[in-house]
């Protein structure tokens, strides 16, 4: 009686390791599917890639729709599948502050965890993500989302490259982020260099005022400078009159004279 248990334990665990190593074969199989046709055929403000290590985790940046309060924004987040995928759904978590969900916190979708009974097997990476897209620019309350303004959101967006780039695995999973943000670091250092800001300190006030003084004095200056040497240049009409009249007289005598 006690050897046969044993043998039922031993025949179940086999079962059951047959049944979980054949489901986790199947899921490799098609997200390594899944990872080529991403690669083929990229979906628009999408980027998501399986981590070296365990291809049952995938990373993913979400970049913000124009015309929305996450316009600019770049989201990094998680995506953890179940051996039995696409049989069960994954579970969907956010990393960068966003405004929309709490972060490292799982996120409620009809194509999560959250909801198994809606899951829908032809669903994949790319509908997962543009799902979560999607809702990410809707209000609509789940479990995991925060309620913020449009200008928090908008100042996350903003920040939101910068926050990324101290994260290790970011760096170490989306290279051309890294650049990216390099290269706005380095447009606004020479914007910088090109117009500088004039200074706003109080003290630095008397001096602009004496410098534009003096430059209002050498103006005056120069001014008259220019008057006196007009001046001297013209010849005066009165002196004209007096010498011509002069001439006239003096060629007048000889006639006076007969």
């Amino acid at each position: 009686m006690f050897g046969d248990k044993i043998v039922l334990r031993k025949a179940s665990f086999l079962i059951l390791f047959r049944t979980r190593w054949m489901a986790e074969k199947s899921c490799i199989k098609r997200l390594q599917k899944e990872y080529r046709a991403l690669c083929k055929e990229p979906v628009s403000h999408v980027v998501a890639r399986p981590s070296p290590n365990d291809i049952l985790e995938w990373h993913y940046v979400l970049e913000g729709s124009e015309g929305t309060p996450f316009a600019g924004g770049y989201y990094y987040g998680k995506i953890k599948f179940p051996p039995e995928y696409p049989y069960k759904p994954p579970g969907i978590s956010m990393t960068t502050p966003n405004g929309r969900f709490m972060t490292q916190k799982k996120i409620c979708l009809s194509m999560s965890d959250f909801h198994p009974e809606s899951w829908n097997p032809m669903w994949s990476v790319s509908s997962i993500l543009t799902g979560l897209l999607s809702f990410m620019m809707d209000n609509s309350p789940t479990t995991g989302s925060v309620n913020t303004t449009t200008a928090e959101k908008q100042r996350l967006a903003k920040s939101s490259l910068a926050f990324n780039c101290k994260n290790a695995t970011f760096r170490k999973m989306f290279p051309e982020y890294v650049e990216k943000y390099n290269e706005q670091q380095q447009l606004a250092a020479a914007s910088e260099q090109v117009s500088p800001e004039m200074p706003n300190d109080e003290n630095t006030r008397p001096v602009l005022e004496k410098v534009l003084d003096s430059a209002e004095g050498m103006e005056r200056v120069e001014g008259l400078k220019d008057v006196r040497r007009n001046k001297k240049q013209a010849f005066p009409t009165w002196m004209m009159f007096l010498l011509l009249s002069i001439f006239g007289v003096v060629m007048a005598l000889p006639l006076l004279q007969l």
